[in-house]
């Protein structure tokens, strides 16, 4: 049975998706991009200030669903250049400190011009 997660501490979709679904005991969040919750609005900023809203974000995602970032197992992250990569691992790394599998991939283009996005897989107890 699948069980749709929507939290409004976190951006609401902006497509024809949810913020996340949980499947059995795993929690699938769909990528989160630096919107602010309240107004939806792209939050302006480097990559640092914008990775801060997105692991925000994520973390409200996790949390509607009754799970936590110690619990994430996957990651995919998706840099609109790679010359990124240090300083989004320097916010990564604060909130995402399990070590959990990764992908990380440069784009051409995230939605709305963010410069990062994230999705995770989760376990949900």
């Amino acid at each position: 049975m699948l069980k749709k997660i929507s939290t409004n501490y976190a951006p609401t979709a902006i497509g024809p998706y949810s913020q996340a679904i949980v499947c059995g005991n795993m929690l699938y969040t769909s990528g989160q991009i630096p919107l602010d919750p309240d107004t939806g609005v792209l939050i302006q900023g480097d990559v640092r200030v914008q990775a801060e809203r997105v692991m925000k974000n994520l973390k409200a995602v996790l949390e509607a669903a009754g799970t936590s970032f110690d619990q994430v197992v996957k990651t995919t992250c998706f840099l609109s250049d790679m010359a990124d990569f240090g300083a989004f691992n320097e916010v990564y790394a604060r909130y995402i400190t399990s070590a959990p599998a990764r992908s990380c991939v440069a784009v051409k283009d995230l939605p709305k011009g963010a410069l990062v996005e994230v999705e995770v897989i989760a376990v949900v107890a």
